[in-house]
């Protein structure tokens, strides 16, 4: 497997690595990845608490460090399993942001990853560009078209992409109310089966039904009969 996209280089860091695009690579720093740093803003949804908005030598962005949820949590909320470096989350999710812009999809253009070793366990962080003006779906559902939400979906199945968590706040729009899919920790790169596509779907409901009840159930309606329609 591939540790990093073409064009990527890795740099060493205390403790870990550092990896990001020939064109950040000379000004590119360990410090990217510190929430304390001047300005870092909290995300105020999502990110369970781990993501910050921040600005510096990149440009505009949001930089998120993994973190465990649900019972899985009680083993560390930040503590993953040494693997090797190919299998480092913030990595393998810069593979697949890379091969989801190659294909010409909308999502966050990443712009550098790093991981930290602690014996047998690491942490890790991403840091992605901000989308301008972007508001999630669970925030947009009265004004969002489910037809353009259901091809943004459909574009990534199509390039092989199976995302981990489709949820209405990894669906955002932009300032110009484009369509944008975001938070691609864990996707699954290779052709998207049927029964995985149905999964997606039906992830997505269950977080619509969770933020808007009966509205949000409806609203998925139509975007499941959307997704049909673009397969006919």
């Amino acid at each position: 497997m591939r540790a990093l996209p073409s064009g990527w280089v890795r740099l060493p860091a205390p403790g870990g690595a550092v990896c990001a695009p020939e064109r950040l690579a000379a000004v590119a720093s360990d410090a990217w990845f510190d929430p304390r740093r001047p300005g870092a803003v909290a995300v105020g949804e999502g990110g369970r608490q781990a993501a910050w908005f921040v600005d510096g030598d990149h440009g505009a962005a949001v930089l998120r460090h993994y973190r465990r949820g649900g019972l899985r949590a009680r083993l560390g909320r930040h503590a993953y399993c040494w693997l090797g470096e190919s299998r480092v989350r913030a990595w393998a999710e810069v593979r697949a942001l890379a091969h989801l812009r190659s294909a010409g999809l909308r999502v966050p253009e990443p712009l550098a990853a790093a991981y930290w070793r602690d014996g047998l366990s690491y942490r890790n962080a991403i840091l992605v560009a901000r989308i301008p003006g972007a508001r999630s779906l669970a925030g947009q559902l009265d004004r969002a078209d489910p037809e353009a939400v259901a091809r943004a979906i459909r574009a990534m199945h199509e390039a092989g992409v199976r995302h981990a968590d489709l949820n209405a706040y990894n669906i955002l729009f932009d300032d110009r109310d484009r369509v944008w899919l975001i938070d691609f920790d864990r996707a699954r790169l290779g052709v998207v089966s049927p029964g995985q596509r149905r999964k997606n779907l039906l992830r997505l409901r269950r977080s619509l039904v969770k933020v808007a009840g009966a509205r949000g159930a409806q609203w998925w309606d139509a975007l499941n009969g959307a997704y049909r329609r673009s397969s006919a």
